[in-house]
């Protein structure tokens, strides 16, 4: 064979693995836990991810290439979570990772992004330290991302809505036994504490617990005007049917969790007036939002979402990650990461439009002022009066 023609068989060789490269998917992990009591949420979240990658690769994808989504169940337990993270990061070759519902599992687990240098997005997790733990000077790069509102942010609200506009001075503090729900617990204090207010009652529940009369009782017997809680799953309800059945009612205002279906449903209409921080209200006052609510509908035959707020933010966090795959040119996590920390053009999101959500230095999405306030109101949530 003549050295010409090795040469253009070589270059045809070189060709075609391009081009079958460039055709690869861009594999993203989702994990969540999308069986047992987080459930609710875990599932919104996927099916508002599948929502958004069916609706960009309809459109060609991005540098074109499809979007495969690779989504384990990590159960909402930390062990599993790591199993996870290791199987997309090692097995599945992700180039980056959404989800995560639960505090602890998101501790537990995002390190080892840290370490291959793969972003994740983290669309449901609260916790004020979970964008926080690779932070410099230790690290010089952070690769934990957020597109949900920080307990930081919502206790904020929550005790700006029982002090300042309830004007309570007595609140009491139920909050579960979780990572999610102690973290919460303590912020809600310190927001307290700075203005000068100690709980008359600090009490704790576990996950499955069915009767919250103890705890009730001695925030009763503390003279609690207001229930201030932070919770995962359908507890909450217990709390609602709990002062049902001391006939003591008192406001309850809580973090976002309070709007989740699992919520409603058990508690009925014990749970009316419970208020809680939303970055998102299935309600379609924007065309994007009417957009997302029938597509949401259509998809998978639900009139109410489980969980609309963790649907919105899985959503919304893979048009960023796409946005970010289309300035970097590349799914590179070093070139990804960098993308995100400088968006060029603005991404428009059902939660809200985001123009440069995120800094080398700054990696919360959601910043104070997009969140309002949600009532749970005959089996839904309104925007609060």
């Amino acid at each position: 064979m003549s050295f010409k023609i090795q040469t253009l068989v070589a270059s045809a060789l070189l060709s075609w693995v391009a081009v079958a490269h460039a055709a690869d998917p861009i594999k993203i992990g989702v994990a969540g836990p999308f069986t047992g009591g987080s459930a609710p949420m875990g599932v919104s979240m996927r099916d508002g991810v599948r929502l958004a990658v069916s609706e960009i690769n309809a459109k060609g994808g991005v540098l074109g290439r499809q979007l495969q989504l690779v989504e384990r169940d990590d159960e909402a337990k930390n062990e599993r979570g790591v199993q996870v993270a290791q199987e997309l990061i090692n097995k599945e070759k992700v180039s980056a990772t959404v989800g995560y519902i639960n505090t602890g599992v998101a501790l537990a687990s995002q390190r080892f992004y840290q370490e291959a240098k793969i972003p994740v997005m983290n669309n449901v997790a609260t916790g004020s330290v979970v964008t926080k733990q690779f932070l410099a000077p230790e690290h010089k790069d952070n690769y934990i991302f957020r597109t949900a509102a920080s307990d930081t942010i919502q206790s904020a609200m929550i005790v700006d809505e029982a002090v300042t506009k309830g004007k309570f001075t007595k609140v009491a503090i139920l909050a579960d036994s979780t990572n999610y729900g102690q973290l919460g617990r303590e912020d809600l204090e310190k927001v307290l504490a700075a203005k000068g207010i100690k709980p008359v009652a600090v009490e704790k529940f576990n996950v499955k617990d069915v009767d919250m009369t103890a705890q009730l009782l001695k925030a009763k017997q503390g003279g609690a005007q207001v229930i201030l809680t932070y919770g995962i799953g359908p507890e909450l309800a217990q709390i609602a049917n709990g002062m049902e059945k001391l006939g003591w009612k008192v406001p309850m205002i809580g973090s976002w969790t309070l709007s989740m279906g699992n919520f409603l449903d058990n508690a009925g209409k014990n749970g009316d007036g419970a208020m809680m921080p939303q970055t998102f209200i299935q309600d379609p006052n924007t065309p994007k939002r009417k957009a997302f609510i029938e597509a949401y509908q259509k998809a998978y035959k639900l009139e109410r979402m489980p969980s609309a707020v963790s649907a919105a933010q899985g959503y919304d966090s893979i048009y960023l990650l796409a946005a970010a795959f289309k300035q970097a040119g590349s799914t590179d996590g070093v070139k990804v990461r960098e993308a995100l920390e400088n968006l060029n053009e603005k991404v428009e999101g059902v939660v809200t439009t985001y123009n440069k959500p995120f800094t080398h230095d700054d990696h919360e999405a959601i910043k104070p002022g997009i969140p309002v306030m949600g009532e749970a109101k005959s089996g839904h949530i309104v925007l609060a009066k």
